[in-house]
């Protein structure tokens, strides 16, 4: 089944109050950042060199929120109102936001452990950014993206594309402007996470609740069970066993009229006894 998306003009206040938050973050830093002195860079920029021997330890979060003119500015806003919308309308803000910053702060981390005798500020949301468009690839792979607003491409080829634009780029050296193993390193960050502990923690979840529900089910039939005779209803309870561990694995639709009727004439049984 495909899925449409469309969006309305930029409309600020139509957006959710965490990439409210994240916009209006970035672009308060932007201001903050032209009336500042020149090291405003060099103290809240990612610099490797900084963290290492200066114990800078806020940069990795920081360096998130600055950018070096209006346009890198204005590209990563475009990019979190594009592949943002749909992944917070997924996850939820609390689970988009801890994805966001462990994108952002994995792939600042990544960069000091590739450069650690850097002193060249690294900024920009763009690892964010990037783990965002692995994200949203991943959760609609089939969804078409107009690439420079002319090409159609699916988000999961466009994914790979711009993975090996970066990876070719960076081992070439072109353009050492841009942190393009940060890049790179928020693409990588968010795979592994939603490939594997984000699915891996929903499965367990799932057995959590499977388990817990399943032995709940299992005391309410130990304490309604007798303790001697009555074989005929000692059977009876064991239809009911096999009925209720069949709506567990499959659901109430996949019981036929007699079990669904065996399970009326006990609920009734029960409620006339309660009464």
């Amino acid at each position: 089944m495909s899925r449409i998306f469309a969006h309305s003009p930029l409309d600020f206040r139509a957006m959710s109050p965490a990439i409210k938050f994240l916009i209006a973050a970035n672009a308060a830093a932007f201001l903050l950042a032209q009336l500042a002195p020149t090291q405003f860079f060099d103290l809240f920029g990612l610099v490797p060199v900084h963290v290492w021997r200066d114990r800078w330890v806020w940069q990795p979060v920081t360096y998130l929120f600055l950018h070096g003119n209006f346009l890198h500015l204005l590209l990563n806003i475009f990019s979190l109102w594009i592949f943002a919308l749909p992944v917070e309308a997924e996850w939820g803000p609390r689970e988009f936001l801890k994805y966001y910053f462990l994108c952002g702060i994995g792939a600042g981390l990544l960069s000091l452990a590739l450069s650690p005798q850097s002193a060249v500020p690294i900024i920009g949301a763009s690892g964010a950014v990037y783990g965002l468009l692995v994200a949203f690839a991943m959760l609609y792979p089939d969804a078409v993206v107009y690439l420079y607003f002319l090409f159609p491409v699916k988000a999961k080829h466009m994914a790979i594309l711009f993975g090996l634009l970066e990876f070719f780029g960076g081992a070439a050296g072109s353009a050492p402007g841009i942190a393009r193993f940060a890049h790179l390193g928020g693409m990588a960050i968010g795979y592994l996470y939603i490939r594997w502990w984000w699915i891996a923690g929903i499965q367990a979840k799932g057995l959590w609740h499977s388990l817990t529900r399943r032995e709940g089910h299992t005391r309410a039939r130990r304490a309604e069970r007798p303790e001697r005779g009555a074989p005929a209803q000692a059977d009876a309870m064991e239809e009911l066993d096999r009925i209720l561990d069949k709506i567990s694995a499959h659901g109430r639709g996949s019981l036929s009229p007699e079990e669904l009727e065996l399970l009326r004439k006990h609920s009734q049984r029960r409620t006339e006894g309660h009464a």
